[in-house]
């Protein structure tokens, strides 16, 4: 049963804001068992439906490295022509929303060549903050990470494509520890002058803290990289996620990352647990008085209709509250 919220509004706060959804590419990357395609496509479709303005679908990865992403193409071509019949309230037979709205992750110029063959609008690009996580993740090291994503970032752009850069290990790495702000900055600032419009800076193990966020962000900030350019992206290992959002939000960040239900992790770090829950940040946001234009009551549906289809509960608290 839906419980009453009662709503302040700071007026220090941002009055909107933009939720990244992850579920479908960074939620369901790391599930041991295969989820099909027909389930994934109406995943994406119910969360569209629930007033999430961009989901991010999938990635044109190698299979061999995250076979759950192995239909890629598939999912991508049936979302945006239309497949399938669909089986809950918010399904929806003929193509899905514009192309824009549904950016995937390309590694290098093969999944980015996946990507113009499809007509996509929107991608995004994978590096790392960590010398080790790169060696790891891309099998690069820290500094040919920008040589591999340079071709790629500059036919995406050619092409009239958007393109975002996460960066990874922004706040700890588990091989290396504590990394150093001025070695995020800097591989921030390389990521986003070799033409990335947006940087989503990744707690990947999710150790980091409010204070750690916010010299972080006034970090980039005392580098000439405005805030309208950055997102965040928290997972809650330590239980600090939304404490980090709030953080986030009050130094100016506008977009965030949340997966539904709280799914995820990085297949390449252990530890890193599941992503802040959507539902949970919508909740914080909507109690402060930001826009999202988010329908949490669908979205809380979704949740639980995915956590059925996975066959466990969802981490989610708002989920669970409201459940």
């Amino acid at each position: 049963m839906r419980q009453p919220q009662r709503v302040e509004s700071p007026t220090q706060l941002p009055q909107q804001v933009t939720i990244w959804e992850v579920g479908p590419r960074d939620g369901l990357q790391n599930e041991k068992s295969i989820v099909d395609l027909e389930t994934k496509a109406e995943f994406v479709r119910r969360l569209l439906a629930a007033g999430l303005p961009i989901v991010e679908a999938t990635s044109f990865v190698h299979p061999k490295w995250v076979p759950q992403l192995a239909d890629a193409k598939e999912l991508m071509e049936g979302l945006i022509n239309g497949f399938g019949t669909g089986t809950g309230p918010s399904s929806t037979t003929g193509p899905t929303r514009g192309a824009r709205e549904l950016p995937v992750l390309v590694p290098n110029e093969r999944g980015l060549d996946r990507a113009l063959e499809l007509g996509l609008k929107h991608i995004a690009i994978f590096g790392s903050a960590t010398e080790t996580f790169a060696n790891k993740n891309l099998n690069r090291s820290l500094d040919e990470q920008f040589a591999m994503f340079e071709p790629t970032v500059l036919r995406a752009r050619e092409a009239g494509m958007d393109v975002r850069a996460y960066v990874s290990m922004c706040f700890g790495d588990p091989w290396e520890g504590d990394v150093p702000v001025d070695q995020v900055v800097s591989v921030g600032k390389r990521l986003f002058d070799l033409g990335a419009s947006q940087l989503s800076l990744g707690d990947t193990i999710g150790v980091g803290t409010a204070g750690h966020v916010k010299r972080l962000l006034g970090a980039f900030g005392e580098a000439g990289l405005a805030v309208e350019n950055l997102a965040v992206h928290f997972h809650d290992t330590y239980g600090q996620a939304l404490a980090n959002a709030y953080a986030a939000l009050e130094a100016g960040v506008t977009t965030f990352d949340a997966s539904a239900g709280g799914l995820g992790g990085c297949p390449y770090a252990e530890s890193a647990t599941g992503n802040l829950a959507t539902e949970d940040l919508v909740w914080m946001l909507h109690g402060l008085g930001v826009e999202t234009g988010v329908d949490l009551e669908a979205l809380v549906t979704t949740s639980r209709w995915m956590a059925g289809k996975l066959g466990r509960p969802s981490p989610s608290r708002v989920v669970t509250a409201l459940g």
